[in-house]
């Protein structure tokens, strides 16, 4: 969620700053705006519709400078509204340098000419409301309902001459989480950064230009500089022309002293973010993957403890239990784990909402094993959730994560970097899957060092896995039917998904998919639990969603079908070849094209995710960026 840009040049940077913000619309947002040093004065654009609409109009008004900052905002704290977005500007007390009584279609008018800082924020400031009161009794006047306005009149009320010196002042005043970029009106070719909680980089220009960029994700920077400094908690920032450098506290509260950090060369594909012949981003990585689990298991040739990292030996020894914290998608992932987990490798294993976890009393064991799950790497809650287990005396740490330099990555002592690329559709798939084979290898892993996997078990499992990506080319052939189920289900607003077992998490993701993008209501149950409730919102206007792999549960899960049938249900089945479950009078059924045994649920998945896809395509609604939702969730 949120995305920010900036840069220091002797060049014009705005087409610099609108083409990182376009690299980071997947990420979900609600309006945008730019703002720049031009001229002396600070000037800027916003909008509440797409930055295509932002470039249009920054084109119109003439803007262009060396230096300035660009943001996409996803709403927390205010409507989205053009006063709401971002930059935001502060020009002293008793002066609105942001609004000038200009209403929001008049945006483009609005005078800043007195406006002395320039504003971007990612994150939450907790003690907005107290900051808010002392800055307005001190004269400061607000245009927008956001936390993030505090903070450039904190910034200005605290400035004597120096940027730097006036952002880390301030710093220590909020509670929350950021990751912001500044400049002043006094100080040309010069912004300054800080992060805490939310992910900021440092980008580095090719040398000799002079140039420097920040932005919250590198692939912002593709294309510009490939020579990235991924900031530490806590770290300021400080740009200009021919030079930058980084200040960490020195100590909670202590002050600011420069530090070293790694520059790395970063290569972020932008030609990853094509789209090719597909006609959204979730169609292509749906389509995406054979090729992305193909690329998961490239160089696993055994089950070597290893593939997680120098130290997994000495961390996985003494494991007696696994606790997995996630959100959302990556949830069902773990929850899924689960069942091999404690099937395969006979480990006990608990998953937990990350968002939930830290809030509840608990009861830590140093012997356990704790897993994170994120695509990003930079999920809030879940890093909290990782730091609060650590907290409680919980060392040994591991995560499944999409990004390689991500802040899970950094924070856990092994790592398993699914192979998945950037995935631009909000609605996770070739993630989910991804790390569902890593979290099977890591079941493999665990089992054979328990001894539960013999040789030929091994073997076994890792043809299994090989053949996965053939496998999944097979059941994406089933798209034309699924396009049929997709007109059926478009006119509904309710939907019920049944699974059962290891299944049972692969209803809930297919639930959440269809919500998420075609916003129909849909749940998900154990099938089990139909007659002790769920059963009495089935009639013939709830599609009856099941997933039915040929497994020790069929017969059982067989009779949870009658229950619908009989209260004149319309099953919907997507069954293994060998269920023997016909198509007749209210069941649908389209058969996969063979059983996989415990992967079955990576393959069950696709169909779930197809049908999500079609049926928002039926009922027209924006696929790729659906409404109120983010795609990296950096904030609690």
């Amino acid at each position: 969620m949120c995305g920010i840009v900036g840069a220091v040049s002797t060049r014009n940077i705005v087409p610099i700053l609108l083409e990182g913000l376009k690299r980071l619309e997947y990420r979900g947002y609600d309006s945008c705006g730019v703002a720049v040093h031009q001229a002396g004065e600070l000037r800027r654009a916003r909008s509440t519709s797409r930055v295509a609409e932002l470039e249009a109009n920054v084109a119109a008004e003439g803007i262009h400078a060396g230096t300035g900052i660009a943001h996409t905002r996803w709403a927390t704290h205010g409507a989205p509204a053009v006063h709401n977005a971002h930059p935001h500007f502060s020009a002293g007390p008793g002066i609105d340098a942001a609004h000038t009584g200009f209403s929001d279609l008049d945006a483009a008018a609005e005078d800043t000419s007195r406006a002395r800082i320039a504003l971007v924020h990612n994150g939450i400031i907790e003690n907005h409301d107290e900051l808010r009161v002392d800055l307005e009794q001190r004269g400061y006047v607000f245009a927008s309902q956001t936390d993030t306005e505090v903070i450039a009149h904190l910034v200005h009320s605290l400035y004597d001459g120096d940027l730097l010196d006036a952002v880390q002042q301030a710093l220590p005043r909020l509670r929350g989480a950021y990751a912001i970029a500044v400049f002043c009106r006094d100080e040309p070719a010069r912004v300054v950064g800080a992060r805490k909680g939310s992910p900021l980089v440092l980008g580095v220009g090719v040398v000799g230009s002079g140039e420097h960029f920040i932005a919250s994700d590198a692939m912002a920077l593709a294309g510009v500089t490939d020579q990235i400094v991924y900031l530490e908690e806590g770290d300021v920032v400080d740009i200009q022309l021919g030079k930058s450098w980084v200040t960490a506290p020195e100590g909670v509260g202590g002050r600011y002293l420069p530090v070293q950090r790694v520059v790395r060369t970063v290569h972020a594909h932008s030609g990853a973010v094509e789209l090719g012949p597909y006609r959204h981003y979730m169609q292509k990585e749906i389509f995406e993957q054979p090729r992305a689990v193909a690329d998961t298991l490239e160089g696993v040739n055994g089950l070597d403890a290893t593939l997680f990292g120098e130290l997994a030996p000495a961390v996985f020894d003494g494991v007696d239990r696994v606790l997995i914290l996630a959100c959302g998608t990556s949830y069902y992932a773990g929850s899924t784990a689960r069942y091999w987990l404690e099937a395969i490798a006979g480990v006990p294993c608990s998953v937990e909402i990350a968002s939930e976890y830290r809030y509840r009393e608990s009861v830590p064991a140093p012997s356990t094993l704790v897993v994170t799950i994120s695509q990003s790497g930079e999920t809030a809650d879940t890093l909290a959730a990782l730091k609060h287990a650590r907290r409680l005396g919980m060392e040994r740490t591991l995560t499944i994560c999409n990004v390689a330099t991500s802040a899970m990555v950094r924070e856990c002592k092994l790592a398993y970097i699914t192979r998945a690329g950037v995935e631009i559709g909000v609605a996770s798939t070739k993630a989910f899957t991804t790390q569902l084979v890593a979290l099977f290898l890591l079941t493999l892993v665990l089992a054979k060092r328990r001894g539960k996997l013999p040789m030929q078990g091994e073997e076994a499992a890792l043809r299994n896995l090989r053949h996965l990506p053939v496998a999944l080319q097979a059941v994406l052939a089933l798209e034309p039917q699924i396009i049929g189920w997709a007109e059926a289900f478009a006119p509904r607003q309710h939907a019920l998904f049944l699974g059962r077992g290891r299944h049972y998490p692969i209803a809930m993701e297919g639930a959440l998919k269809l919500k998420e993008i075609s916003y129909i209501h849909a749940e998900a149950y154990p099938a089990g639990e139909l007659k002790h409730g769920p059963l009495a919102l089935v009639d013939a206007e709830m599609p009856v969603v099941t997933v039915a792999p040929a497994d020790d549960l069929l017969e059982k899960l067989k009779s949870n079908l009658q229950e619908v049938r009989a209260r004149g249900g319309h099953l919907y089945v997507f069954a293994d070849a060998d269920t023997h479950i016909e198509n007749s009078p209210g069941v649908h059924v389209i058969r996969l094209p063979e059983h996989y045994g415990a992967l079955s649920p990576i393959l069950h998945v696709v169909p779930l995710q197809l049908l999500a896809y079609h049926t928002a395509c039926a009922r027209g609604t924006d696929v790729d960026k659906p409404r109120n939702l983010a795609k990296s969730v950096t904030v609690e």
